[in-house]
């Protein structure tokens, strides 16, 4: 098992460690609703240095970038940020990813870290154009500072104008006192906030400066499970539980990042997918009485047939009701469809409704 750079930190402060993604990870400090509540009010910071990032240089990145993603990377420019997916040869997906155009020759790829190897070796395999790929995972740190609070109570740290960054944009400047640090407006929680890479040997100093910067806003440091409340509420797709090597994006609702105006890896067959439809569909529901769905609890229809499977559910710390996301069978994923989640022997009603399920 690895160890974050932070990890001391996290023991200090009495975080429950468990092994992720072949590193030991807070899972939650306070406690997951505390945490999560944090950063949909004020501002809260996850440790994700888990997380891969692979630097890719020279005159063709961008044609290698295009061939094994599924969005069109030509539309970046310098400072801008893209979430795309690497089409596998099957119909499902490699891994899904952020892309970074740092300049026109060189780009940063940012991928889930239970994904790096199969990656890394997925993007070796189809580099036949002399790209240079560099796999900086291991010497960088990145934290999560997330919330409404985050760019104001931030910004005595850096001379970059953090209220004025477009979601999506970044900008390489100078935070903490460390020069050459990427601060990306991105996040996985929907309540705003920065992404801040930055090498090992600055994380201890860039956490301490952000909670000493964050005192006044009632800052806390989250962890894993707090992420995943989070995240579920606004219908963000977590790799493993809602996508993975079989499933299409399209059925996965990944349209918006799947572009045929361009060549990619499987993107006749996904094509096929789009203009003849699909057998099953990933939706979103909330329960209609108490009770919590839970990752691979069985979806059922009226008469209690399996139709389907949820792969994220949560009792939402938000909106203080079960929500879920899972495959159905295409004929009940429309909107309002009932649907039944089987739980412990019992089918309990659901409807389909529409993301995300936390409005802010």
């Amino acid at each position: 098992m690895k160890n974050t750079a932070l990890i001391h930190i996290h023991e200090k402060l009495g975080a429950k460690l468990v092994p992720f993604a072949g590193y030991y990870m807070p899972v939650q400090y306070e406690g997951v609703t505390a945490e999560h509540l944090a950063v949909r009010n004020s501002i809260g910071v996850f440790d994700v240095s888990h997380m891969g990032e692979f630097h890719l240089k020279g005159a063709k990145a961008l044609n290698l970038i295009q061939k094994i993603t599924s969005n069109d990377a030509s539309k970046l420019f310098d400072g801008k940020v893209q979430y795309s997916c690497m089409p596998n040869n099957d119909g499902g997906i490699v891994d899904d990813l952020l892309v970074y155009r740092i300049k026109e020759d060189e780009y940063m790829l940012v991928v889930n870290a239970s994904n790096m190897e199969k990656d890394w070796n997925w993007i070796a395999a189809h580099n036949d154009l002399g790209v240079k790929i560099i796999n900086q995972s291991d010497e960088m740190s990145l934290l999560a500072i997330q919330g409404p609070n985050a760019a104001k109570a931030m910004q005595s740290l850096t001379d970059i104008d953090l209220e004025s960054m477009e979601y999506y944009s970044f900008k390489i400047g100078t935070f903490a006192g460390f020069d050459n640090i990427i601060v990306s407006a991105t996040g996985y929680t929907g309540s705003g906030g920065f992404e801040i890479y930055m090498p090992n040997a600055a994380a201890e100093s860039i956490w301490n400066a952000v909670f000493k910067a964050g005192e006044n806003y009632q800052i806390k440091p989250c962890g894993l499970a707090s992420r995943d409340t989070l995240r579920l509420e606004m219908g963000f797709c977590l790799y493993g539980n809602d996508i993975d090597d079989t499933t299409s994006p399209i059925e996965a609702g990944l349209g918006w990042i799947t572009k045929f105006t361009k060549d990619f890896v499987n993107a006749e067959y996904i094509k096929s997918h789009k203009e003849k439809g699909t057998q099953r569909k990933l939706v979103a529901f909330e329960m209609l009485e108490r009770a919590i769905p839970r990752h691979e609890y069985p979806i059922v229809d009226s008469t209690g047939k399996n139709i389907g499977v949820v792969t994220s559910g949560t009792m939402s710390p938000s909106l203080n009701i079960g929500i879920g996301m899972g495959y159905v069978k295409t004929e009940f994923s429309k909107l309002d469809s009932e649907i039944y989640i089987q739980i412990r022997n019992k089918n309990v009603p659901a409807k389909v409704v529409k993301l995300p399920f936390y409005k802010g």
